[in-house]
């Protein structure tokens, strides 16, 4: 595993379910709060991006970048996390 926070083991320990968005590692209160506002409110809505993008890092952080100005730290948290819980789950 790529992620050794407390919030990043605790998401890729079990199913995504209706997770808030900010149960992301690298997402807090105001970045969730701006993807809550351009539409990705819960945690699977942003793995459905990270999926159209076909898993690719460099354009999910760009995307994350984008969308809510994500510094390159929690863009790469966010990747790893949504990364290592599809290699445990999908």
């Amino acid at each position: 595993m790529s992620g050794t926070t407390q919030k990043y083991k605790n998401f890729v320990a079990e199913p995504m379910g209706e997770k808030s968005v900010t149960e992301l590692a690298g997402i807090g209160e105001t970045l969730g709060g701006r993807l809550t506002e351009a539409g990705f409110d819960k945690a699977y809505t942003v793995l459905g991006q990270y999926l159209v993008l076909k898993k690719d890092e460099e354009l999910f952080k760009d995307w994350m970048k984008d969308v809510c100005h994500a510094s390159s730290k929690q863009a790469s948290d966010c990747y790893n996390c949504l990364n290592d819980w599809c290699e445990e789950f999908l």
